[in-house]
């Protein structure tokens, strides 16, 4: 999907964009209608209009891209061959550049050559819900995030748990007024952060499906902190793309890239879920022998051999 990473002093910024470009792919069962919130569960506020409306635009929105063959699910498969020299070079695009940056609190599409990110101490994922969200949906929303951050620990071998306790990396599912009312809670969790940003997330436009926030503390290079914003409204499949790409660009993969397939780390929308091929890049991020803070070119070298290792030298 088409997603970018922006940096601003200490904090990270990437969001997941509406808008595709046809792709070829298995079709996959189309979104259904939207439901009331009487039939998705209890909720302890209820919806705005315009809360509803967006419900209905997504929907849509969902409906069309699954209808193109993209959002995929399967993780990849033959028809979406990679090399090792493909997955190095697919790594240092995602892992060592930024595709965004914030220019008074507007989002600027700018490639630029970043460094080294990820967590290096334990990542405690917490999930936050709106009043509006209905149980239902928070429900089936815990059981995806508790089996992906699974996944996500097991891949890279670095602690990372769902708590409902202290946690660092927070992921909040919000409906539109809530969203528009998050500043308070989000400066609260993300410290540092600039009332541009905050503005910039408040009034987030309707072709931005998600972001996620990074940063590190003082002195620190390693990220400590990370908030995650979702849309409530989203239907199922879309929501839970937006919890992949969220959370995993959180954990350091911060740009896009054109060339990146089979990957959810690609402005086509291909892809809708991690796959096998992003598993690989979160395996190499995550490898000790890459230092926080490495540029490309120290990076490099160490890059082609862990990729030569985790494919055999092969696709």
């Amino acid at each position: 999907m088409p997603w970018g990473q922006v940096f601003l002093p200490g904090i990270a910024l990437t969001v997941l964009l509406a808008g595709c470009d046809p792709a070829i792919g298995p079709a996959t069962k189309p979104a259904a209608p939207p439901q009331s919130d009487s039939a998705k569960g209890t909720a302890t506020a209820p919806r705005s209009a315009a809360s509803r409306a967006l419900t209905m635009h997504y929907t849509r929105v969902e409906n069309d891209l699954v209808g193109q063959g993209l959002l995929r699910r399967d993780g990849g498969g033959p028809d979406v061959p990679f090399t090792d020299r493909m997955l190095a070079e697919n790594f240092v695009r995602i892992a060592l550049f930024d595709e965004y940056v914030s220019q008074g609190g507007t989002l600027v599409a700018q490639q630029r050559q970043s460094s080294l990110r990820r967590w290096e101490q334990p990542v405690r994922v917490k999930l936050r819900f709106g009043d509006s969200v209905p149980e239902a949906q928070r429900s089936g929303d815990r059981s995806d995030v508790a089996k992906y951050v699974s996944r996500l620990n097991r891949v890279t071998g670095h602690p990372i748990t769902l708590t409902e306790g202290a946690a660092n990396f927070h992921v909040l599912v919000l409906n539109e007024d809530e969203r528009r009312a998050a500043g308070p809670q989000i400066r609260s969790l993300m410290q540092g952060i600039s009332p541009a940003d905050i503005r910039l997330i408040e009034d987030l436009p309707k072709d931005i499906f998600c972001v996620v926030l990074a940063n590190s503390a003082a002195g620190k290079r390693g990220y400590s902190r990370a908030v995650a914003v979702i849309r409530g409204e989203h239907p199922d499949l879309l929501r839970l793309s937006c919890l992949h790409e969220e959370i995993a660009q959180g954990l350091g993969l911060a740009n896009d890239s054109p060339a990146a397939r089979p990957s959810i780390f690609n402005d086509d929308e291909e892809f809708g879920l991690l796959t096998t091929h992003d598993e690989l890049l979160l395996q190499i991020l995550y490898d000790r022998r890459l230092k926080v803070g490495m540029t490309e070119a120290e990076a490099r070298p160490i890059i082609r051999t862990i990729a030569t290792e985790l494919t055999d030298g092969t696709s």
